[in-house]
């Protein structure tokens, strides 16, 4: 299973080209992750202010295949691969009328925010990733 949301693109996503500035794959890629969190039942406001967890962004890799225009829909599709102990490595693809315009690749990890170390996902979250994990070709998992 994956987990499927959208995005408009906005004159404030675009160069003056009209084209998305890719700086804004990143905030979107990001806002991804945030509302697929909340939607596991983990919102991020509760888990950063309220439990002091975070889930920065360990390494990422991104490409982009064909530019998005202003007015264009996004379709974002999150997966993820092998959950560790205090790791996620997501998969985040994003297209256009079936068009990939956006690969990313990018790994999480659960850590305290006070003392910034790694720390196990809860149980309740991570039996919650099983959902959302698809084994992929090696390439896809770089």
């Amino acid at each position: 299973m994956a987990f499927e949301t959208t995005r408009r693109v906005e004159f404030q996503h675009c160069d003056p080209a009209g084209l998305v500035f890719y700086p804004r794959y990143f905030e979107w890629t990001n806002s991804v992750t945030e509302e697929w969190f909340a939607s596991l039942g983990r919102p991020f406001a509760e888990m950063h202010m309220g439990e002091r967890k975070g889930v920065p962004t360990a390494g990422l890799k991104a490409s982009f295949p064909a530019p998005t225009r202003l007015g264009e829909l996004l379709a974002f599709r999150l997966r993820c691969t092998r959950p560790g102990r205090s790791s996620l490595p997501l998969r985040i693809e994003a297209t256009c009328g079936g068009e990939v315009r956006l690969r990313y690749r990018a790994t999480l990890v659960h850590v305290d925010l006070g003392t910034g170390r790694p720390e196990p996902w809860p149980a309740a979250l991570a039996e919650a990733f099983a959902g959302f994990v698809e084994d992929g070709t090696e390439e896809e998992r770089e």
